[in-house]
């Protein structure tokens, strides 16, 4: 891996970093969503994400963004429900504005980001500040946008310090959609299982880059 660009395939491997991580982090994503959902989170994540590593592993990528739509289809038709919608959404938006990019610099994590972002916030209505996985990607999405013009690895360490950085103000927030509405002001303190997802997502990341 050269400081400036990954290649599809060391993006495949990547990809298949986060599908490990996701499935190992069930338990942690289940008992988030037991504070605020139905406790289902973390089953839907790894199932969603074994069937996108097993659509990974077999794919022979001729650029970057068919890895992310590749993944984002498969977790859209393995995880159902709106984790399935959503999540498989961050993928598919941000690896269709990446097309036929044959490798992924700095300017091209911060574009998949900003589609990511979108395509999230199109499909499911959240905003920043809901208490939602959209403050995680938002945090992450603003430190692609300012991390342009560094390395690979400065931007993805900052990306991932957004993520994180957006997941853990969404503890002191009161959720304003899905199951947690109805907690009211009890679900203030604990994180958004979603948020908590993305984080895991883009840390795996930067620990797969650096």
């Amino acid at each position: 891996m050269s400081d400036r660009t990954l290649s599809p395939n060391e993006v495949k491997e990547m990809i298949l970093s986060i599908c490990d991580k996701i499935i190992a982090s069930e338990a942690e994503l289940s008992e988030a969503d037991r504070k605020l959902g139905d406790g289902d989170h973390g089953l839907g994540m790894q199932r969603g994400f074994t069937a996108a590593k097993a659509q990974i592993e077999a794919l022979d990528p001729k650029s970057v963004g068919e890895v992310f739509s590749t993944t984002g289809m498969a977790l859209m038709a393995s995880m159902g429900g709106a984790s399935g919608a959503v999540m498989g959404m961050l993928y598919q938006s941000g690896g269709t504005a990446l097309n036929d990019c044959e490798a992924l610099d700095a300017p091209a994590l911060s574009k998949f980001l900003d589609a990511a972002r979108d395509g999230v916030c199109n499909l499911g209505g959240a905003k920043p500040g809901d208490k939602t996985m959209v403050d995680a990607l938002a945090g992450a999405q603003e430190a692609g946008q300012a991390s342009v013009g560094r390395s690979l690895s400065e931007a993805f360490t900052a990306v991932a310090a957004g993520a994180t950085d957006g997941m853990e103000k969404t503890k002191a927030m009161i959720a304003t959609m899905g199951r947690a509405k109805t907690l009211g002001e009890k679900s203030i303190g604990h994180p958004d299982p979603g948020a908590l997802s993305v984080s895991i997502m883009f840390n795996t990341m930067n620990e797969y880059v650096n």
